[in-house]
């Protein structure tokens, strides 16, 4: 066991609130929610502990501590203020809970890498020299070297290993020293007691001048500990949690511009809608908002994953976390701090990566057995080996430490959270965000891919064909676009960003735009507004524009199919899947969008209660479903699917019914997801495979007295680093 572990040395350099109350977050319907980061957390018991506890208090709804991460997340019914009870709860265990902050976080484990380092170097300092010593005591075996001679080198090597010990110990001791008050155990306590017994047991024998004296495999083993710990301290820093990332986006100061064109600096949590700010050239935009004035292109993939910069102007929404890259612009603020889309997918990241899965469960009740499991066993190998097997206790002893340190369900713990929390990770920075811990076990089930039409195959934003219309027309059309919110006419109106908004324009709801000229009255809007009669029924949306002197022109629009949707749909096709397209538009387009896509199996003119039959339709027949659609009229389908992925907008986010979410223009996001939901089931079936393949082994080969302290401590070390390291391959992004 090195990994959790390691996140209780150093712990008094994270100072708790006095009040933890500013740090909870309310709903509309009397909940509460806290986030904390909880030190002394080592493995399944712990977290089975914590969780058992804070269940137990009347209206706490939710109590999940997060393995890999260290964080608690805790919902009750209640006032904010009763945060402070809660936490009180935790610290009776023995465990220190600290609200959830990246920079008191990052500080924190600086310091516990420091102390760390410090205590590795005097164990690695004393035990060159203790070795030293006792390789002279060694040869002197052979060299009759006299006893006194003999005890004087002990003593020696008890002079420099002892306060050595003392000191290099201290992450070791300060931990379980905290849950032996708490009266209960945890990893950190039977590695204490090998450290101690193995120096205390070579004391005694010095002072008595006996022959079993210990010193250099003592501290030995101490150094062998603090080398995992530390290097599986690094490991976890690089396997952070996907929320510290994205909260790192957040701005720290805003450029307000005051009603007098007069700027000044504030702190975005100071500004409200309405107010506008200005972005300067490399600056992260702090808020959600429209751009009120000028021209830029916008990085917004530390968001939305997209590579590809994006062109905004007057009008167009930006998000809080992405960069401005181009030109100045000024941000009509909507929404800051929690109200924001970076707070909505922080918040998305963090129930996904603290839920419970299927597989996190059995490991944590595996691991939860862990103690009393490990110090009957120690003593039993000790009364065997003295009582039954006829050693010396001193020896017997040793086996019995070997025990000790050798049995370690860490790597078993880390099997899964680990592996779920660095998937998460690479699919925020596709841009996809998962929304139930479940999830990534259900898509890696997936056999068969529903797929909705309209803002999932196709993009969802009407483009105008322009193709052989007057361009001098088209201009007037777009200046009356331009005062209008209609999606066609933005759409319009976006093709022609030169093109001034014209005056004196009256909107007439469900029909169109007009303005009075000399020439007579112009209009643009539906074919009757017009003054179009008859004609072939549309074939899409249209727009229609009458000017007075000429016929009406009509100007078509159409939704356009994602770019890469006939090389997904392919892609599907080959891993074996099995795909559909279900549509409530009609027949001749639904069927026009399969062909150029290359889906054979469609339905059109399929409403929400149809698409949820023909999902039952395709459960009765043994086939787990992935339903792709756009959250919003196919949300039954969504959840009544196996599993559910959706495209969103900032506004959709937080209401459509999807496991999954992803951002961009592209329909790739779906292949991404169904390959990093099989490769980590690979991964999580291995890592348990391993940590289990380890425990049968080294356990039995400690009792019988063929590991040493010295060989458990590195076994135990390297167990949890190579499920971590398995872990990382998850990290590299390959498509099967």
């Amino acid at each position: 066991m090195t990994s959790n572990s390691a996140a209780t040395t150093g712990t008094d350099r994270l100072e708790p609130a006095v009040d933890v109350s500013p740090f909870v977050r309310r709903d509309g319907e009397g909940r509460s929610e806290l986030h904390l980061v909880v030190d002394g957390v080592h493995c399944g018991s712990c977290v089975a502990r914590i969780e058992r506890t804070l269940l137990r208090q009347p209206d706490v709804e939710t109590a999940r501590v997060n393995l890999t991460t260290r964080r608690l997340r805790l919902v009750w019914r209640g006032e904010a203020a009763r945060g402070n009870e809660l936490v009180h709860q935790i610290a009776r265990l023995g465990y220190r809970a600290v609200p959830y902050d990246p920079e008191t976080l990052t500080a924190g484990d600086r310091g516990r890498e420091q102390e760390l380092l410090r205590c590795l170097a005097v164990a690695g300092f004393a035990a060159g020299n203790v070795m030293l010593l006792a390789v002279s005591v060694w040869a002197g075996h052979a060299t009759a070297m006299g006893e006194a001679t003999r005890a004087l080198f002990h003593w020696f090597e008890a002079l420099i290993a002892l306060p050595a010990i003392a000191y290099a110990a201290r992450p070791f001791f300060r931990s379980a020293l905290a849950a032996l008050r708490a009266g209960h155990t945890n990893m950190d306590v039977p590695i204490s007691l090998a450290v101690i017994i193995a120096p205390a047991m070579s004391l005694v024998e010095t002072m008595r001048n006996g022959p079993h004296v210990y010193f250099d495999s003592a501290i030995t083993l101490l150094f062998f500990l603090l080398i995992g710990r530390y290097l599986d301290l690094r490991a976890r820093g690089a396997a952070r949690s996907a929320v510290e990332h994205l909260l790192a986006l957040r701005a720290t100061a805003v450029t307000l511009v005051r009603p007098d064109g007069t700027t000044r600096s504030v702190r975005p949590e100071e500004l409200e809608a309405g107010q506008e700010v200005l972005v300067a050239v490399g600056e992260r935009i702090p808020v959600d908002g429209t751009v009120s004035f000028g021209t830029s292109e916008v990085d917004s993939s530390p968001v939305t994953g997209e590579s590809v910069p994006q062109r905004v102007a007057e009008g167009d929404r930006v998000f809080a976390g992405t960069v401005n890259l181009a030109a100045p612009i000024r941000v009509r603020v909507r929404a800051v701090g929690e109200d924001t889309l970076l707070a909505e997918i922080v918040r998305l990241v963090e129930l996904a990566e603290q839920r419970r899965g299927r597989f996190v469960a059995l490991a944590d009740r595996l691991a939860r057995w862990y103690s009393p499991f490990v110090h009957s066993l120690a003593a039993l190998t000790f009364l065997g080996w003295w009582l039954a097997g006829g050693q010396l206790w001193q020896q017997a002893l040793l086996h019995a430490v070997a025990v000790l340190i050798v049995t370690c369900p860490c790597a078993l713990g880390l099997a899964v959270p680990a592996v779920q929390v660095i998937a998460s990770g690479r699919l925020l920075r596709q841009g996809i965000l998962l929304k139930s811990a479940t999830a990534l076990e259900r898509f890696a089930e997936v056999d068969t891919v529903v797929l909705d039409k309209t803002g999932t195959l196709t993009e969802g934003r009407p483009e105008p064909r322009l193709e052989d219309l007057p361009a001098e027309l088209l201009r007037q059309a777009a200046a009356l676009a331009r005062a209008s919110r209609h999606p066609l006419a933005r759409a319009l109106a976006s093709r022609f960003p030169e093109v001034p908004v014209a005056t004196d324009v009256v909107e007439v709801p469900g029909s169109g735009l007009s303005r009075r000229t000399q020439a007579g009255e112009v209009r643009l809007g539906r074919r009757e507004f017009a003054g179009v009669r008859g004609g072939p029924e549309p074939d899409g949306p249209e727009l229609w524009l009458s000017v007075p002197g000429r016929e009406p022109i009509r100007i078509p629009f159409c939704d356009r199919i994602r770019v890469d949707a006939g090389e997904v749909v392919s892609a599907l096709a080959g891993q074996g899947l099995e795909v559909w397209l279900l549509s409530g538009d009609r027949p001749e387009v639904v069927e026009r969008v399969a062909r150029a896509v290359g889906i054979e199996r469609f339905a059109a003119s399929v409403d929400p209660a149809g698409k949820v039959r023909a999902l039952e339709e395709l459960r009765a027949r043994g086939r787990r479903v992935l339903m792709v659609g756009d959250g919003l009229n196919d949300a039954p389908a969504l959840a009544a699917a196996h599993v559910s992925l959706s495209p969103a907008s900032a506004i959709d986010i937080a209401q459509i019914s999807a496991d999954a979410i992803f951002q961009g223009d592209r329909l790739g996001p779906v292949l991404e997801v169904l390959s990093v939901a099989r490769q980590a089931r690979r991964l999580v079936l291995q890592n348990i495979a391993m940590s289990v393949l380890y425990n049968l082994c080294a356990v039995p080969l400690a009792v019988l007295g063929y590991v040493t302290p010295l060989v458990a401590a590195v076994a135990m070390s390297s167990s949890s680093l190579v499920v971590v390291g398995n872990s990382f391959r998850l990290a590299r992004r390959a498509r099967p």
